[in-house]
């Protein structure tokens, strides 16, 4: 056991040059063997012959002695962590003691990062090496075991290769196929226990790679043309190199000057930014390339910003580059001719287009009302709970000399609207049976009907007659339950003989009876008509013209019957 100590001790004084660099931030993965360690020769000043050294962690803000455990090791100038865990991360310090003074020899900041499970290494633990391809190199692997006898084996992206055990790893001539991420392991044994230690190298390779370190503004010195009350972005972008340094990258700083004064900040709130103001500095990557920018922001150009120089200043690794911006007034020109031309044409050719639309919408609303219905099959009368279509009320007694009304509200009008469009017309004097109270019966089919069709001459008012007309507008004007459509079957020079009430109605609800010129089942009195009612889904079937309708008999006796039934309506 004494010469496994000794052997041990020897091992150690050999490397401690290797073994103890001054680092005051140490990054180590959770699981593996770590030490903390320092040179020999730092304590040389000490001059006592009895001393002791103590190792210490900060703990809430004090320091603790570590006392040892079977997993915390302190051996001379060595504290060893068997494995180290990430409750071990935190500040520590070693001291050298007389037994009246503790001087501190030194401290170390260790940060224990938790392993990656689906990887072998973890990205945050990882150095990089960039070389030229067709040069030799070797990648080391780590110091922390010495022993020769310790197992090492090397990997490629977490891949095993080519079996080598070397603690070098040795390329004589490198090819942008070398690239990847290499990772040492070494096996360590300690009390009958097998403990590893890993170190993860990333390689780059490149093939006629360009200087790693430059420094440069984007762009040469400019002059940007703009108006007065204008807004202007002046970019300012600077190119720090290939694979530049982190240090570099952490140094560089790219700002503004206005006539060598520093402009303001922007505040991010429109409202409240200045009129100049630069926004924040910001860092760029793209490739292997590194870029810082930033912007100044001009809010409205101003006569004064024309005689400024906007100087862009370039810092980084003790080196300064400048970029100069002067904004000057643009030239104003006229459009050119065929331009104005173009334009004006253009413009007088939208608003016949727009007037002409708005003409045939206007002259031909009828029409696409009932194209829009037949195309996309409305129905209007689906679950309203009405039972008829329309009721048509017109003059049932004898006292038109020639019975046309009646003839066109029981032949025509159905004819048309039941047999080639589809809609369900109450025609009292048809569909209701005699014997009931005429009044009731009125009123309780005009509840039924989703329009109110009136055919209106000059001998249409009768008592019974008038009473229909009252119930539809009552229903029309108070109620707002039915719409009433007017037909005016003959030409009517004075209105006075009708209820005031109907002078409510809009004109456009009116539709002109004009004899032979309105018997075509596609003239413009049946698609105004159609217009007005209720939109149902039919399948017109045209008829052509209806100049020679004969009712015959039944046309007669029709008439006799209304004669007859002049007691009801």
């Amino acid at each position: 056991m004494t010469l496994m100590i000794f052997f041990f001790m020897f091992i150690i004084e050999s490397a401690t040059e290797k073994l103890c660099p001054l680092r005051a931030s140490i990054d180590v993965l959770e699981g593996e063997y770590f030490f903390l360690c320092y040179l020999e020769s730092m304590q040389e000043h000490f001059q006592e012959e009895a001393y002791t050294i103590n190792w210490y962690k900060e703990n809430a803000g004090k320091q603790e002695l570590i006392k040892e455990t079977h997993r915390i090791v302190s051996q001379m100038n060595f504290l060893e962590f068997w494995p180290v865990e990430l409750s071990d991360s935190g500040n520590y310090s070693v001291t050298h003691s007389n037994g009246k003074q503790n001087f501190t020899i030194q401290k170390w900041t260790l940060n224990v990062l938790e392993r990656n499970k689906s990887s072998c290494f973890n990205k945050n633990h990882l150095t990089t090496e960039i070389k030229n391809a067709g040069t030799g190199h070797s990648l080391k692997c780590s110091y922390l075991s010495v022993n020769e006898n310790d197992s090492i084996t090397w990997y490629k992206d977490c891949k095993n290769y080519e079996n080598e055990t070397e603690r070098e790893l040795d390329f004589k001539t490198l090819t942008v196929q070398h690239s990847g991420i290499y990772t040492c392991k070494i096996l360590i044994s300690h009390e009958g226990e097998i403990y590893h230690s890993t170190n993860t190298i990333k390689l780059v390779v490149e093939e006629d790679a360009p200087e790693t370190v430059s420094l440069e503004i984007v762009g040469r010195d400019e002059e940007i043309e703009t108006e007065i009350g204008k807004e202007e972005i002046l970019n300012c972008t600077g190119f720090l190199g290939y694979y530049t340094r982190e240090d570099m990258r952490e140094d560089a700083s790219l700002y503004w000057l206005i006539n060598q004064k520093f402009p303001e900040k922007c505040s991010g709130i429109p409202e409240n930014e200045p009129s100049i103001c630069e926004e924040e500095f910001k860092k760029l990557q793209l490739g292997n390339k590194f870029f810082v920018t930033r912007l100044l922001r001009i809010k409205k150009v101003t006569d004064e910003d024309m005689h400024h120089n906007f100087t862009c200043m370039l810092q980084a690794d003790e080196r300064t580059q400048t970029k100069i911006v002067k904004l000057k007034k643009g030239n104003t020109r006229d459009l050119p001719l065929h331009i104005f031309t173009t334009g004006m044409v253009l413009a007088v050719l939208f608003a016949c287009v727009a007037i002409a639309a708005v003409f045939v919408c206007v002259m031909f609303r009828v029409d696409l009302v009932l194209f829009y219905r037949n195309i996309c099959r409305r129905d209007d009368t689906a679950g309203d709970g009405k039972e008829y279509d329309a009721f048509v009320s017109y003059l049932k007694d004898c006292i038109s000399p020639t019975g046309e009304e009646r003839e066109f509200a029981l032949k025509i009008l159905p004819m048309i609207l039941e047999e080639n469009f589809g809609y369900k017309l109450c025609i009292f004097e048809r569909d209701v049976s005699p014997g009931g109270a005429v009044v009731d019966d009125i009123h309780s089919f005009i509840d039924k009907s989703r329009r109110l069709i009136i055919i209106l001459s000059q001998n249409y008012v009768s008592d019974r007659a008038i009473y229909e007309l009252e119930s539809g507008l009552h229903k029309a004007l108070v109620e707002r339950k039915t719409k009433i459509i007017l037909i005016e079957y003959m030409p009517i020079s004075d209105y006075n003989f009708l209820p005031e009430s109907l002078s409510l109605l809009p004109s456009k609800r009116v539709v002109k009876w004009k004899k032979d010129k309105s018997l075509p089942v596609n003239s413009r009195f049946w698609k105004n008509l159609r217009y007005l009612m209720p939109a149902k889904p039919t399948k017109i079937n045209t008829k052509g013209h209806l100049n020679n309708l004969d009712l015959g008999s039944e046309g007669a006796q029709l008439r006799t019957e209304g004669c007859d039934f002049n007691a009801v309506i």
